[in-house]
């Protein structure tokens, strides 16, 4: 922030006088908190203990009873768009992030870039004299800046942010992730064996970050976001913290939500006489298909086993991720930072229901639209949590878990899908002790919340740009009166077409599912909730009450037209991954990729997904030649090329189903040659499997041929890119160690031909166009 330089300026240095404080950084106001946020992926309110859930959260329970719990609090019901939010205090679609990162569409709400106009708080308080810091997920690095050729204006530190270590996508291997530090890629700095794991790491480096700068700058005040890749899939946790739950959900989740209402009840967490929703939440009866809840009784002694187990890893991940936090409390009471420190803790969604009703071993196949299924499931029950599964529960206990709401993630019209934990402690700033607060907020609020804290305004003006106002309200008010009314008016809701606003007590949602694909939106039925009187959101009050649905229908549409919320989508999965951002194809067709470069992320790499394709790499051979010529994707979906044991291998592996799909021949003699494969595609079918033959080549010779499935929607949401020379991340085949360099030799380059392809998928297009007669 620049200052008016106050010296003087003479011919001669001896008449003149300097001013450093025109040029120093500001300082912040005298006894000014530190910040830290922590944020949680996928966690209904009932999961976590302080709200009455059976998961242990031993740091949140010791923060909940020294601060204040919130029971209104709500967010977008999805991961990127929320987060958006808590960098700048606007609405989702105002910030771009009307979807997720991956799924952006060319739109001024959905394109995944922050406008200049929305500066962050990091970028804010930097300013006024805070250091920042931003560990974990990321996943607001728009889906065109994923590569290391990209601009990195929207990527953390071009945000506002002094350090950044995490990953930039929606997900990641909590065993294998693809870590960034600051502006880099960077590898892992130990293995699963020794101990890795990314909730541990994560910690580790964000007391690194607040020691560096105390020890320089020790009475500078930082803002810490926290994002640990918990609870989103894979639900990855040490088999100690996944024994300690075993039998815990052996009663299934229908009972577990008639167990957890008593608790929240009990708690203070709800009013007497809150009712449970029913799973399925339209007014006749009917659910989006994918969505559905299984019951219990209707489960075969083994799908009970199956899906307790589930639930074990996950609420295993939760606590163990929380036990890492701990070690953050630790340090930060043990070297006197905590009372001075406002704490909000948090999650960014409710419970997430992309396991499917049958809960799935791969999450990866929900976003390739491929079903899951309870054989494949139990095949692998003793090795859930293990880096051998990428692990999710059923869409039962995503209800469970978000008791006593309406559905889950994804769904904005219900609390469901918005009302999340959040617990404040800062025993400098808030009087009150163990206490709850009913006020209805929002995560627009946070930003408000931490300025009013930190004594600082939002500026009119940042970097040289009139600012927008901001959209939400701070929560300071709410700290020391527990009686006090809210001061929120209005909140919007939309999320993948699903809509729903709350206004002074009342709210409307749409009977419209998410990626349903039908459009018909004017259609649709909207129901109607008193909320100061059924927090449930159980009784539907719209029959009675016509005009009252008339008047907030449309004050949705007044507040979607001003907020950027149209145009509206429900494609489905494949019609959002026809919208979705890809780098324009050369002319030709054809990409060159080299060795010693880093790996390039699927968005901008040569699209191999639903198309025909070929891949042909110039290596130099020589008598000791192993490792990988070139891959992409993980074991849970992806392909390599590589050499072991004097064979030449092209392995895919189609969504981590056994067995790896494979085709293998000599390797060359020693010296130049081209190998590669090509893959022609012949259909797709109905489980959304790109069907076709592999042929793989040495020079020109064809030494293998055979039919295989191809992965139709991604290879991963966890970042595993396209790398030449070695497997990035987790192996794509269990043929070999994670990495696995090629060596004895050299690969000289790799070229892709997609031109027969060329990213033009006419069946999925005309199907989605189809769909909306």
């Amino acid at each position: 922030m620049s200052r008016t330089f106050n010296g003087t300026i003479s011919l001669d240095i001896r008449d003149s006088e300097p001013d450093w404080e025109a040029f120093l950084d500001a300082k912040a106001p005298k006894d000014a908190p530190n910040v830290l946020v922590i944020l949680y992926d996928d966690t209904g309110q009932a999961a976590w203990s302080p709200y009455g859930g059976r998961i242990e959260m031993p740091t949140l329970d010791r923060l909940a009873k020294n601060g204040l719990t919130y029971t209104q609090w709500h967010t977008t019901s999805v991961c990127s768009p929320t987060r958006s939010c808590f960098l700048t205090g606007r609405n989702h679609h105002s910030n771009g992030f009307g979807t997720i990162a991956e799924s952006a569409a060319g739109f001024p709400g959905y394109a995944g870039h922050i406008p200049p106009e929305n500066a962050t708080i990091a970028t804010v308080l930097r300013d006024a004299g805070w250091s920042t810091f931003w560990v974990g997920k990321n996943h607001n690095v728009p889906v065109d800046a994923f590569d290391i050729g990209a601009n990195r204006k929207h990527w953390p530190l071009g945000l506002g942010y002094d350090r950044f270590y995490g990953f930039i996508g929606g997900e990641t291997n909590q065993w294998y992730p693809e870590l960034i530090e600051d502006n880099h890629f960077v590898q892992q700095p130990y293995m699963p064996e020794e101990g890795y794991h990314f909730s541990r790491d994560i910690v580790d480096k964000a007391i690194g970050f607040i020691r560096d700068t105390r020890q320089s700058r020790a009475d500078k005040p930082w803002y810490l976001w926290l994002c640990p890749g918990a609870n989103h899939a894979p639900h990855h946790a040490p088999q100690e913290y996944i024994d300690k739950y075993k039998g815990k959900f052996d009663d299934g989740y229908d009972a577990y939500r008639t167990w957890v209402l008593a608790r929240m009840i009990e708690k203070g967490i709800l009013p007497d006489g809150t009712a449970l929703t029913p799973f399925n939440p339209m007014s006749d009866g009917t659910f989006v298909e994918a969505d559905g809840v299984r019951p219990w009784d209707t489960l075969s002694a083994d799908e009970k086993r199956l899906f307790s187990r589930m639930a074990e890893v996950y609420a295993a991940f939760s606590e163990y991720t929380d036990v890492q936090i701990g070690r953050l409390v630790d340090y930060l009471e043990e070297s006197g930072q905590l009372d001075n420190t406002l704490i909000l803790y948090c999650a960014d969604n409710g419970a997430s229901g992309e396991g499917s009703p049958d809960g799935s071993v791969n999450e990866n196949r929900f976003f390739n639209g491929y079903p899951d299924d309870i054989e494949s499931n139990l095949a692998m029950i003793d090795r859930l949590g293990s880096p051998d599964t990428y692990n999710h529960y059923p869409t039962g206990w995503a209800v469970a878990f978000s008791t006593p709401y309406r559905m889950f993630k994804r769904y904005s019209q219900y609390a469901g899908g918005t009302c999340d934990p959040l617990v404040v402690h800062w025993p400098k700033g808030i009087k009150a002790r163990g206490e709850v607060r009913n006020q209805y907020h929002h995560c627009t609020d946070i930003v408000p919340t931490i300025l009013e804290c930190c004594g600082i305004r939002f500026p009119d003006v940042v970097e040289g740009v009139k600012q927008a106002p901001l959209h939400g309200v701070s929560m300071r008010y709410s700290f020391d009166d527990a009686g006090t009314p809210t001061r929120k008016e209005t909140q919007y809701y939309e999320m993948l077409s699903t809509r729903g606003i709350w206004h002074k007590g009342w709210k409307a949602a749409t009977e419209h599912g998410p990626m349903i694909n039908t459009g018909k939106f004017d259609q649709d039925r909207w129901q109607l909730f008193h909320t100061d009187e059924d927090r449930a959101e159980a009784h539907d009050l719209a029959d009675r009450h016509p005009e009252k649905v008339k008047e907030l229908a449309a004050l949705w549409l007044a507040e979607a037209e001003k907020y950027n919320a149209l145009p509206l989508n429900d494609y489905g999965v494949v019609g959002i991954h026809s919208l979705e951002y890809k780098v324009a194809p050369p002319e030709d067709g054809r990409y060159v990729y080299y060795p010693g470069t880093t790996e390039v992320p699927e968005a901008s790499a040569a699209r191999t997904l639903g198309a025909s394709f070929k891949i042909l790499a110039e290596v130099e051979f020589t008598a000791d030649s192993q490792g990988v010529v070139v891959s992409q994707g993980s074991r849970f979906g992806g392909y390599t090329l590589f050499v072991k044991d004097d064979k030449l291998n092209f392995v895919y592996n189609f969504l981590g189903i056994p067995p790896e799909q494979k085709l293998a021949g000599p390797v060359p003699a020693p010296g130049k040659h081209v190998v590669g494969v090509e893959f022609k595609k012949a259909s797709i079918s109905e489980k959304n499997e790109t069907l076709g033959t592999t042929t793989l080549y040495v020079d020109d010779e064809a030494i293998g041929s055979a039919d295989m499935r191809t992965n139709s929607g991604h290879y991963s949401l966890a970042g595993e890119g396209l790398a030449v020379g070695y497997d990035s991340g987790d192996p794509v085949s269990k043929e070999y160690p994670p990495g696995f360099p090629f060596k004895g030799g050299r690969v000289i380059k790799v070229i892709y031909d997609v031109a027969d392809d060329a990213y033009i998928d006419i069946e999925r297009r005309f199907a989605a166009a189809l769909a909306r007669d």
